[in-house]
């Protein structure tokens, strides 16, 4: 069990590598061609687009995975149903164009939002794909289907961008990679769907899955508000510098949690019934994301100038704020995501949900409180629901799972220090009068060497169980 978790935490984290490589690659190269407006505008899309995506990847997909005797007719009834309810988003959708385009005042939204609603339908099929990977332990057919959907997607936004289609390069790029992913996942799982469907059989993983399909609405709502209310109070390039703040820390965040949480909640699911193993893989989850991601955050934010100007270009410049602002009110989510796998994947779900009712009224309370003030305060909103959600977590995981607030704080407490450590010096090199493509070098050089030190010398755990798995890599090679 033990290796068939790591094996597929590697291929996961392989698969979600190269998913984020690409697509960085990918938006580096569209940022230049493209100008901030056009990102604009299909973020005021992708509002939408988010929030009606929820219905169909979250909730039942997620129940299918927890469910310990799932067999085919459950697959099949969830298919069909997914199938319809997409079919009936995407028609409220197709007919909510022109309203869109009037509340933004922007005419373009109507066709795009109309195209761009087809990747719903799509991936009603992708995420019942994706539970019976997951829920066979198959993460090894993630790998190859992202590489197709994200390089062939890539290469033909790139090329549409390159010959002024502007906006909907953008919009070929998303679309694209979806359905690349679902055709490679058609032809590589066994799995198909069956003339079967049982009422019976979905109403009893919808009995699980509607706490985590309300949470995740909830929460895409929320963020989808923020960009909503940018959007409309303020300008398009507004926008397109706040969601281009938000992904660079999101991709940093997004490849460790999600390759470990999706691995994680599988495995917990199949030993939900062992309390002590529960706690054990929560911790060490927990511990190994936290020494691998805060530090990349911590560096990100220290070399956001610099970053910016060579890797975007000036043009970009307004960004740097919001992507320093974004690094810190991401790395919370590092440990929440292994929390909340850990409550879903032993059947609490019902906890779930109700620890984030309150920090979402709070985070709306607050966002209402702060959209007509700036962007900055909006985020500096968001930090305070963030904190509260937080609060919450640590109390559950203790009740729950029985992760003491104790342990808590040991288990990232050394990580943090060496954040610290790293930070201050490779955020004060900025102001050496060199050149920014120097600079950076120089601050992304240091830093790993100063974070490497600090483990090395103190024994860091996670740092130990790195080395030793590079240096078995290497004497089998």
């Amino acid at each position: 069990m033990k290796n068939s978790i790591i094996n597929n935490v590697i291929w996961k984290f392989a698969e979600r590598m190269l998913a984020q490589i690409v697509s960085l690659v990918v938006s580096i190269i569209l940022a230049r061609l493209l100008f901030p407006d056009d990102y604009g505008a299909v973020s005021m899309v992708t509002v939408f687009i988010a929030i009606a995506n929820i219905f169909v990847t979250n909730g039942i997909p997620n129940a299918l995975i927890q469910k310990k005797d799932a067999d085919e007719l459950d697959f099949s009834s969830c298919f069909y149903l997914n199938l319809s309810v997409s079919l009936l988003i995407y028609v409220a959708i197709f007919f909510a164009g022109p309203f869109i385009a009037g509340f933004y005042m922007n005419e373009i939204l109507c066709p795009v939002i109309r195209v761009m609603g087809l990747r719903i339908i799509v991936a009603s099929v992708n995420s019942i794909q994706h539970s019976y990977v997951s829920r066979h332990m198959m993460f090894k057919k993630y790998f190859w289907a992202t590489l197709f959907g994200t390089v062939i997607s890539g290469i033909i936004g790139i090329a549409m961008a390159y010959h002024g289609y502007g906006v909907w390069s953008l919009v070929a790029q998303y679309m694209t990679n979806s359905i690349i992913d679902t055709i490679v996942l058609f032809f590589t799982v066994d799995w198909r769907p069956k003339l079967l469907f049982s009422l019976g059989r979905v109403y009893q993983l919808f009995r699980f899955g509607w706490k985590i399909l309300f949470e995740g609405v909830s929460n895409t709502v929320v963020g989808q508000l923020q960009n909503m209310i940018i959007g409309r109070v303020y300008t398009s390039a507004d926008l397109a510098f706040y969601t281009k703040g938000q992904q660079f820390p999101n991709l940093l965040v997004n490849n460790i949690t999600t390759s470990i949480g999706a691995v994680m909640f599988p495995a917990i699911s199949n030993e939900q019934d062992d309390r002590k193993h529960v706690l054990e893989m929560l911790r060490k989850s927990i511990r190994m994301s936290s020494y691998v991601v805060y530090p990349m955050l911590t560096g990100l934010a220290a070399v956001a100038v610099p970053f910016i100007r060579v890797v975007l270009t000036d043009k970009w410049l307004d960004t740097a704020p919001y992507l320093q602002a974004f690094c810190f009110l991401n790395a919370p989510a590092v440990g929440m995501i292994p929390r909340h796998q850990a409550l879903n994947g032993t059947g609490r779900s019902d906890v779930f949900m109700k620890e984030h009712i309150l920090a979402r009224i709070v985070a709306i309370v607050v966002l209402l409180i702060t959209c007509r003030i700036s962007i900055m305060a909006i985020i500096l909103g968001s930090v305070v629901s963030t904190v509260i959600l937080m609060a919450i977590i640590a109390y559950t995981s203790k009740k729950y799972n029985g992760y003491e607030y104790h342990d808590q704080i040991r288990d990232i407490l050394p990580t943090l220090i060496g954040c610290v450590v790293m930070g201050v010096p490779v955020y004060f090199m900025a102001y050496l009068g060199l050149s920014c493509s120097t600079t950076l070098m120089l601050q992304v050089i240091t830093g790993m060497a100063i974070y490497l030190l600090y483990s090395y010398l103190l024994h860091i755990k996670e740092f130990e169980i790195c080395r030793h798995y590079v240096i078995s890599i290497i004497k089998r090679k």
